[in-house]
């Protein structure tokens, strides 16, 4: 039996792929367990400094499976209470999961990342798109509502209004027009996407990695505090951040013109 996620790293980068293409990638209980214990496994390896996700075959993530909603399995089995209960122990795990996940991630999208497979690059904190990627926040075309958290991701990257029309309509948007609104970062020929990817995944997992997470937090949180707790949070991230190790190297790095030897303490 195949590996739900594939797991490969080079250097500081690792890249997580989505590997159930007999379904188009479709949020599977094995996925959602494999993608929860590799983001638990990589906040304990200071030696990550960056995550990249995607998608084996055609596409990123078809959402959730439809024949499972046909035949009330999986997720959508049960009454009313037993189905919340599974949100909350089922998928509503991977949001939890990415939102604690402290290195920078991007998604390099393939494909379509459609209904929960769009709501899983929203997740990631960076997204480049290839060519012809779409995404869908298509819950309305079965009839349901996001259930992971969706509703609280896609209005803080593309605005209200937009995520709204989006998320009322079901419509397709093609990956220039995910530029256009800033639903992805660039987008890229289909046969660059992970060099590209790979390429900014170096250079940010290149960064001190206790600066580099403490950033990502400080990003994170600021945005849902009042600047003056925002202040407070930047001032005790910064006071961490003085007094390690690399913090120092860099300083001196940039002082002797020469390239910093970061040692992850």
């Amino acid at each position: 039996m195949s590996e739900p996620i594939l797991f490969s790293r080079d250097g500081g980068v690792v890249t997580l792929t989505l590997n159930e293409p007999q379904t188009r990638n479709a949020v599977s209980d094995a996925i959602i367990d494999a993608l929860v214990a590799h983001v638990q496994a990589i906040n304990d390896d200071l030696t990550v400094g960056c995550v990249i996700l995607t998608g084996a075959g055609a596409g990123f993530s078809s959402g959730g499976n439809v024949k499972e909603m046909r035949d009330k399995k999986g997720l959508f089995a049960g009454s009313p209470a037993e189905i919340r209960r599974g949100y909350w122990n089922g998928i509503q795990r991977v949001p939890l999961a990415m939102y604690e996940l402290e290195v920078p991630s991007i998604a390099a999208v393939n494909g379509a990342a459609v209904g929960a497979g769009c709501d899983l690059t929203l997740m990631c904190d960076i997204r480049i798109a290839g060519r012809s990627a779409v995404f869908a926040e298509s819950f309305m075309r079965v009839g349901l509502v996001s259930g992971d958290g969706g509703a609280w991701h896609l209005p803080r990257v593309v605005g209200m209004s937009r995520a709204m029309e989006m998320t009322f309509t079901g419509d397709f948007i093609k990956a220039d027009e995910a530029e256009r609104i800033g639903l992805v970062s660039r987008v890229v020929e289909d046969d660059q996407l992970l060099t590209e990817a790979a390429a900014l995944a170096r250079r940010i997992a290149a960064q001190p990695s206790h600066s580099l997470r403490l950033t990502k937090r400080l990003l994170r949180d600021s945005q849902h505090v009042s600047l003056p707790i925002a202040l407070e949070l930047a001032s005790s991230a910064q006071a961490l951040s003085q007094h390690t190790h690399d913090q120092h190297e860099a300083v001196m790095a940039f002082l002797e013109k020469r390239p910093p030897k970061f040692e992850n303490r």
